[in-house]
């Protein structure tokens, strides 16, 4: 398991970088990544409970099949934040984004094929050469952020709690079901475990 940087005191005075990697990504052991990534032209195709649970889902199987640890997570009717921990030394981002997304591509293909066919208009990718595809996600692999400290981290966490409360949706981070919020709040209260034992402690307490 990779140990966290922070709590080596290697990365003492380091500014942790917010750029945006479109072709890159740094797999760096003891980084945690926060990862965005959005719907098809920023289209509302997570609005739905039964889109959002495939995506707890998809999140589910990821962290079982690549062993990262979840830190928080927020789902949005048009895209989705992610920030995890890998405890693999060989751990590869782009394989767990193509975890996380692929299977509930498939399922919301398979779903609009079989129930609502003239839905497939809004997922229709059309090239300049012809070619026609039909996307849930919009392409490339979004946006990926390395976090090397303590209050970068939680300045995350409570980006990530505090989207659908400026969007709106909800008048508090707990009450929106489709973020990890609620399990910070009371641990077994939200849909997802939060792997709580290897955050690091909050700078302020």
């Amino acid at each position: 398991m990779p140990t966290l940087a922070w709590a080596c005191g290697s990365q003492s005075g380091a500014r942790m970088s917010f750029h945006r990697k479109r072709c890159r990504r740094i797999d760096e052991p003891g980084h945690a990544h926060a990862l965005t990534f959005s719907c098809f032209q920023r289209r509302d195709f997570l609005s739905k409970p039964r889109s959002r649970r495939w995506m707890i889902e998809a999140i589910q199987l990821s962290r079982e099949k690549h062993g990262f640890h979840l830190w928080a997570y927020v789902i949005m009717p048009e895209h989705v934040h992610v920030l995890l921990w890998p405890t693999r030394d060989d751990c590869s981002i782009s394989r767990i984004l193509t975890t996380l997304k692929q299977s509930v591509s498939k399922r919301a293909l398979l779903f609009v094929r079989e129930k609502d066919p003239r839905f497939l208009r809004q997922m229709e990718d059309r090239q300049p050469n012809g070619i026609v595809q039909h996307r849930f996600w919009q392409r490339g692999d979004g946006y990926d952020r390395n976090l090397t400290e303590p209050r970068t981290v939680w300045t995350e966490i409570d980006y990530i709690h505090s989207n659908p409360v400026r969007r709106g949706l909800c008048e508090r981070a707990t009450d929106w079901p489709w973020s990890s919020a609620a399990e910070y709040d009371a641990p077994g209260k939200g849909v997802l475990s939060i792997d709580r034992s290897s955050i690091p402690q909050r700078p302020d307490e």
